[in-house]
């Protein structure tokens, strides 16, 4: 019934919406395409990646989560890269400028996560600082099963940990709802309309212009809608559980959140992650900022990274 529910809400408010207003375009702002071309490739087993790798100096990986991709990192890839680290920025399978390919299982946490790490060695990095938002976090927890002794410090940003405080947005069960659900996503139909709702209920003010949106909307209507049908479908209603391994795990780990978050709440898990990452308080930083913090408050979160990891 929610599903239909939403479905329905969706259709009534393309009847009844108007389209995004642009505000003026900031002088310094980078466009999408500019972004993308920017970005290199890597060709994994399943598809290309696409990529940033910029600067010089310790690595530190930025990992999106659904339904975004490294776009949602461009405002702090600079200041970072300007205080000596080497960024890296992907844009996982199905997302973003990577490729899309047929089939779902190729979009499991598992298959993400050995591509995470196929990429670092084929870029000859041993370790790094990982910093990972919204789903970015279960490829990251798949990742930390592999090969835990990869991340040297672990930034986490409204990550999915446990079921407690997890909320999101949609949940589908598999099948033909679903899937015109992501149709009508990258077809355009209700792209507009399911941006302007995330963005509404992921930030305290939505104050994306027409390029900001454009690096959100473009992949949509290229078909990039795979992946997220397995999370919405798959991920969202069997949260995996990696709480045994994150009781085990040993890595210096920050936590930076938008406190008003409505689909990843802190306060419900809150306890248990200081309990079983061994968090100090001073490690622990909540900001004035919903779901999208890297849109709401990247200069304090570039911050809070540099004087974590020095």
């Amino acid at each position: 019934m929610r599903n239909c529910l939403i479905v329905a809400l969706t259709v009534i408010s393309f009847i009844a919406c108007k389209p995004y207003q642009s505000s003026t375009m900031r002088p310094e702002q980078v466009t999408y395409d500019r972004f993308r071309q920017s970005q290199e490739s890597f060709s994994s087993r399943e598809g290309v990646l696409k990529y940033i790798d910029r600067g010089q100096g310790p690595v530190i990986v930025l990992l999106h989560g659904v339904p975004t991709s490294g776009w949602l990192y461009r405002k702090m890839i600079d200041p970072l890269i300007a205080q000596g680290y080497r960024v890296i920025v992907p844009d996982m399978l199905g997302f973003g400028s990577s490729d899309s390919p047929e089939g779902y299982e190729i979009y499991t946490e598992e298959m993400h996560a050995q591509r995470i790490l196929e990429l670092m060695n084929h870029l000859q990095i041993d370790s790094w600082t990982h910093v990972m938002h919204d789903a970015g976090g279960l490829w990251t927890w798949e990742l930390m099963e592999r090969a835990p002794e990869k991340i040297k410090n672990l930034i986490i940003l409204n990550t999915i940990i446990y079921e407690e405080g997890f909320d999101p947005p949609i949940r589908f069960e598999p099948g033909f709802m679903a899937r015109t659900a992501m149709w009508s996503y990258r077809n355009g139909i209700t792209t507009n309309i399911m941006l302007k709702g995330l963005f509404k209920e992921g930030l305290t003010e939505n104050n994306l212009n027409k390029t900001d949106i454009e690096g959100y909307k473009k992949p949509l209507k290229e078909g990039k809608t795979k992946a997220m049908y397995y999370f919405f479908t798959q991920t969202c209603n069997a949260l995996p559980d990696y709480q045994p391994m994150i009781q085990k795990m040993g890595t210096p780990t920050a936590i930076i959140w938008g406190k008003n978050d409505s689909f990843l709440k802190l306060e419900p898990q809150q306890e248990a992650l200081v309990k079983d990452l061994n968090i100090s308080s001073e490690n622990i930083h909540l900001l004035e900022a919903k779901h999208f913090i890297q849109e709401e408050k990247p200069e304090e979160i570039v911050q809070l990274i540099l004087d974590f990891i020095k």
